[in-house]
């Protein structure tokens, strides 16, 4: 006769904490015994069947197993945990590979696949544990843990941004404060003003960070609908909106700084040259700042990263304790299971006596461990409240104290010449402060780990004492009643049963240290993805650094009138916020990742499990048969057809949040754009305001005023003698303006020649280029796939364009050149000719010179042209129209006085 006690105990593999049997009849009726003992040939068929197929269907059993070893809870039962709306009932993923995949936890039955795009929308709206800090994630369910372990690693990183973020504004404040502080000692500015700035400056920047704090509020509280739970959806959300606000925060910040510095600069009234060293001192020193911040991001995020890793350790060490226990309890259920079918073997138990007896040794051993187990969850929750208790106490503890030395230094005075010792003191006191932070939360963590895991050995201890007991009573007063041995005999059952645990256990621990083992190197995996987007967002930023440094360059270039400091100053400026930018980009990559991490967990969580099973029953069983030989190969293909499947999900994953990344990174970079035109704008500005300044101090007014008053009253200027003396002035200029126009004319034509040659030199080379290309298209085509040829014709579409742009650049060049060079000369010979008019006037009029002529062959810059009141002629070539009109200068004042 077939027998069915390995069918009880398999019963138990998949959820021994709800397996709860219900009590069974102290004793069998004689009809019932006969029965059993009749068994047909048709229950012998189904129970082979089910044997082989690993279907188990125990006695008594309230959770009636599936085809893939999940169970379904009875409608007469009433779950023990209230399921959320929005979350999706998970059952046990312990099915074999006969299946050969778990199919999706949500939908309570197999499938053939671990992908569905149902199940995935519903896995994003699935609402887990919204946890506050490590040690909670030990009490969570093992379907949250990565979730949650990934939630509080974007926690880390947002933490970190704001004391960064706040250390840059206390560090702007305190040098600002510096130069402030200097300007009072040397008496530039009085008490108040010193006192109104520092406070209108620091309401401001008060006010920044309570809208800044408002607007994450308001983004922390919508779309809540319960406080203890979240969803990664609406996690995904909180990232993206937390990154726009900081990122309008950061504007609005820079744009403070300047508006404070020109208040500053303004109020103190100091010199254009003292006031642009000044702001290139300060940006300087910001941009120090950033670079210590930028590094110090890095590196914090990289020890984030790598708590996630320890955490993961933790977490599996307590999950293999919980596992331990009732599967070396199974193992040990097994052994009494045999000892009585040895005895049902040799006729001193029946099959039905047996099943009774191994079904109340079951329900007793279960129930207590449930009760145990219950017990031990809920201590693990009191252990981990208090923990938590004593360590928010030691965090306040730490923050007055370390808020306390702050002060003292920012207490400090500090002169210009010290300033960058200043802002590395306080950077490294910031850095230490984390630091013990850091260490003070690590080592929290890991003892409220050997805590929880201190609990989960006295569990196991007392599992094993309640397993021995009840075995004890089996063998020494059950079996003796039962079958009629004697009480030696039950004592040797007994010693045989300990006796044969010792090789059960070793075996039993193989897979154990084998699954383990593969942990490991799914983690080490993991650390390498990590690895690798580091590096990618390195390459990222060396890009978007190159790209943006070659945009500045190409504007200064075109500007050209600009002097050395104020090109400094705009290229120091960009660099400034560039830096900030990409500071920030970087550590949103650095969540993206973690978020695409949450939206694959799921997915790599089941295809882990599979390589597991998979692996485990292949160490298990080398010698197989034909079938097990198929089975093991249609599996092993499966398993490769997921994996490609999960890489593919994977990438398009990465691709979304890359392609959000981008849109993000195009609206920083409109900010940083908007910004340097309003820095250039203003450079040019002063500078222009600089030029005018020159101009009107060498024009030599008051000597012109003077002496047209002197040859009005003189008597030995007569009418006709001054009018022919403005005659002749008029004419020189009109043929000097003539001979300016000729001469433009002439070199305008000149360089449109010399332009079309180029052009048609360059369509030359492209058609020769074109040709060659069209002779190795085939050869392309063969070799090279569509993406390749996407990013080869878009290079060239690139370098052909930015060849074109370079071309017209040099070319506006020689013409602004040209044009300038020409503009020199007529001034150069205007200058002249009022020279010598004034000289003549003065000789007429017997008055002394009062001025140094000027040098003849004198150069200034175009701008200054722009300042002067001159009368305007104009090109008739309409393709020079922005560049013909020449402002031609009389003496102002001079001929209008003298011809009255």
């Amino acid at each position: 006769q077939k027998d069915d006690s390995q069918r009880l105990l398999e019963s138990f593999n998949s959820d021994e904490k709800e397996h709860t049997l219900t009590k069974s009849k102290p004793y069998t009726s004689k009809e019932e015994m006969v029965l059993e003992e009749s068994e047909s040939p048709l229950n012998s068929n189904v129970t082979a069947f089910a044997l082989k197929a690993k279907v188990i269907y125990p006695i008594n059993q309230k959770f009636r197993p599936l085809a893939d070893g999940s169970s379904n809870p009875s409608l007469h039962e009433n779950p023990k945990q209230a399921v959320l709306p929005n979350q999706v009932m998970e059952t046990s993923t312990s099915g074999s590979l006969g299946s050969l995949s778990q199919g999706d936890k949500e939908d309570c039955s197999s499938s053939t696949t671990i992908h569905s795009t149902t199940s995935d929308d519903r896995f994003q709206a699935r609402a887990f544990l919204k946890v506050t800090g490590f040690p909670e994630v030990l009490t969570c369910e093992s379907f949250d843990v990565k979730l949650c372990l990934c939630s509080l690693i974007l926690k880390d990183l947002m933490l970190l941004d704001t004391e960064l973020r706040k250390e840059k504004h206390v560090m702007f404040m305190q040098v600002l404060k510096v130069y402030l502080t200097d300007f009072y000692h040397k008496k530039k500015i009085t008490d108040d003003l010193f006192k109104k700035i520092l406070l209108v400056q620091e309401n401001d920047f008060e006010e920044l960070q309570k809208q800044l704090d408002s607007r994450l509020q308001n983004t922390e509280m919508s779309g809540a609908h319960n406080s203890e739970y979240q969803t990664l959806e609406d996690l995904e959300r909180k990232e993206r909106e937390y990154s726009e606000h900081v990122i309008d925060n950061m504007e609005a910040f820079w744009k403070q700084t300047d508006k404070a510095q020109q208040a500053f600069l303004d109020q103190s009234k100091c010199s254009s040259a003292k006031a642009t060293k000044i702001m290139m001192d300060l940006t300087k020193k910001m941009i120090a700042v950033e670079s210590l911040l930028s590094e110090s991001q890095d590196l914090q995020a990289m020890d984030i990263q790598e708590r996630l890793f320890n955490w993961e350790l933790m977490v599996k060490m307590i999950d293999s304790l919980k596992s331990y226990i009732p599967e070396e309890c199974k193992c040990r259920l097994n052994i009494v299971s045999n000892i009585l079918d040895h005895l049902t073997v040799k006729n001193n138990l029946s099959v039905r006596q047996k099943e009774e007896l191994l079904t109340d040794l079951h329900k007793a051993f279960w129930e207590q461990l449930a009760h145990f187990s219950n017990e031990c969850i809920q201590q693990s929750k009191d252990l981990i409240l208090k923990r938590l208790e004593c360590r928010a106490k030691k965090r306040e503890e730490f923050k007055h104290r370390q808020k306390a030395e702050q002060g003292s230094l920012l207490s400090k005075t500090f002169h210009i010449e010290d300033v960058h010792d200043f802002l590395k003191a306080y950077h490294e006191l910031l850095e230490k402060h984390r630091q013990a932070q850091w260490e003070l939360e690590e080592e929290d963590d890991c003892e409220s780990t050997e805590a929880v895991a201190d609990l989960y050995k006295e569990l196991y201890s007392k599992a094993s004492h309640a397993l021995v007991e009840l075995v004890t009573k089996l063998f020494l007063r059950t079996l003796p009643v039962v079958t009629g041995l004697s009480v030696r005999e039950c004592e040797l059952l007994k010693e045989e049963w300990q006796e044969n645990l010792v090789p059960q256990l070793e075996k039993w621990e193989t897979p154990r240290q084998r699954r383990w083992k593969l942990f490991q190197e799914q983690l080490l995996q993991e650390k390498k993805l990590w690895m690798k987007e580091y590096a990618l967002s390195a390459v990222m930023q060396k890009h978007l650094s190159e790209k943006q440094e070659k945009i500045i360059q190409g504007v200064i270039s075109r500007l050209g009138c600009l002097s050395d400091e104020s090109v400094n100053y705009i290229l120091q400026k960009h660099r400034l916020l560039l830096c900030s930018v990409l500071t920030r980009l970087t550590l949103r990559r650095v969540g993206m990742t973690a978020l695409a991490r949450m939206r694959m967990s799921r997915k790599k969580s089941l295809l882990q499990e599979l390589r597991e099973q998979h692996t485990l029953q292949k160490g298990s069983s080398p010698c197989q048969d034909e079938d097990q030989w198929q089975l093991q190969k249609a599996v092993e293909s499966h398993i490769l057809e997921e994996e490609e499947k999960l890489e593919e999900e994977t990438q398009q994953t990465h691709l979304e949040f890359h392609q959000q990344l981008v849109t993000e990174i195009q609206e920083a970079l409109q900010f940083l754009q908007q910004h340097m035109e309003q820095v250039i704008g203003r450079t040019l500005l002063q500078h222009a305001r600089r030029e005018a300044g020159k101009k009107s101090s060498d024009d030599g007014q008051d000597f012109k005023e003077r002496l047209v008053e002197a040859a009005v009253e003189s008597v030995y200027g007569t009418s006709n003698n001054i009018n022919r003396l403005v005659q002749n002035y008029y004419q020189q200029i009109g043929k000097i303006t003539e001979g300016y126009e000729g001469k433009k004319l002439q070199q305008l034509k000149s360089l449109q020649a010399e332009r079309g040659e180029r052009n048609r030199l360059r369509k030359k080379q492209e058609n020769e280029l074109a040709l060659k290309e069209k002779q190795t298209k085939g050869l392309l085509n063969i070799s090279s796939t569509v993406h390749q040829r996407m990013v080869l014709q878009q290079k060239k579409v690139l370098a052909q364009f930015e060849l074109q742009q370079q071309i017209r650049l040099e070319s506006l060049k020689q013409k602004l050149l040209g044009l300038h060079h020409l503009e020199t000369e007529l001034e150069n010979q205007l200058k002249e000719a009022e020279q010598d008019f004034v000289s003549e006037l003065a000789a007429l009029a017997r008055v002394p010179m009062a001025v140094k002529k000027q040098p003849s062959k004198r150069s200034k810059p175009a701008a200054e042209k722009t300042n002067s009141k001159r009368k305007s002629f104009q090109s008739p070539e309409s393709e020079d129209k922005d560049n013909s009109h020449e402002n031609i200068q009389e003496p102002p004042g001079l001929t209008s006085g003298l011809c009255r």
